[in-house]
């Protein structure tokens, strides 16, 4: 398995980016590709790599905690990467830890491909082992009120989460309800996608 991949970014898209190592480009799969810039700046991102007898994707994630959740959450009956990916693309892992420790089948219902039973699967399954994920202990889900800093403005930021969104499993419709709540923003397109995701999970 590849513990990490250490490189820098030259291509960013809503479905996964391209890491260059030593002139090598790892395609990686991750929650929000957009956290990331085209840059010279090297970083590290944790991998999974996914093998199936049709598929070989490599998954990327900014810790070992985002990662070792990914994991657990594929361990779960009815849980794919897609959908492990959708997950964790809210990015706030206290909020996902404290749902599942809280059985609150509410909060996990709001993202795609979790309808009740999956939700109550994840509970069944994951309650009192994700908890160690949160060094203070977990909060609820309903207990955070997250903000978003405005950031410099992009004419292409917004269709840019639009496409991300969709490509996590959002229906089309869930994302035109929410489109009037962000084009008053001037936000980045990783801003547009955890703002979008706030309404879309939150309903805030």
């Amino acid at each position: 398995m590849i513990e990490f991949v250490k490189g820098n970014v030259v291509e960013v898209n809503p479905e996964y980016i391209v890491l260059d190592h030593h002139g090598m480009g790892y395609l990686i799969h991750t929650p929000n590709p957009y956290i990331y810039d085209v840059s010279n700046r090297e970083i590290i991102i944790y991998t999974y790599q996914h093998v199936r007898e049709d598929v070989l994707a490599l998954y990327g994630f900014p810790s070992r905690k985002d990662r070792t959740l990914f994991t657990r959450l594929l361990n779960v009956t009815g849980i794919g990467p897609k959908g492990a990916l959708a997950i964790l693309a809210f990015g706030r892992l206290e909020q996902v830890v404290g749902a599942i420790e809280g059985e609150n089948e509410a909060f996990l219902i709001k993202f795609p491909g979790v309808g009740k039973k999956t939700a109550r699967q994840i509970i069944l399954d994951l309650k009192g082992k994700v908890a160690d994920l949160i060094e203070t202990g977990f909060v609820h889900a309903d207990k955070i009120d997250p903000t978003i800093m405005v950031g410099n403005p992009s004419l292409d930021a917004l269709n840019e989460a639009v496409e991300a969104l969709k490509v996590l499993g959002y229906a089309e419709r869930e994302i035109r309800k929410i489109l009037p709540l962000l084009e008053s923003e001037r936000l980045t397109t990783d801003q547009y996608i955890k703002k979008a995701l706030q309404h879309l999970v939150q309903g805030k």
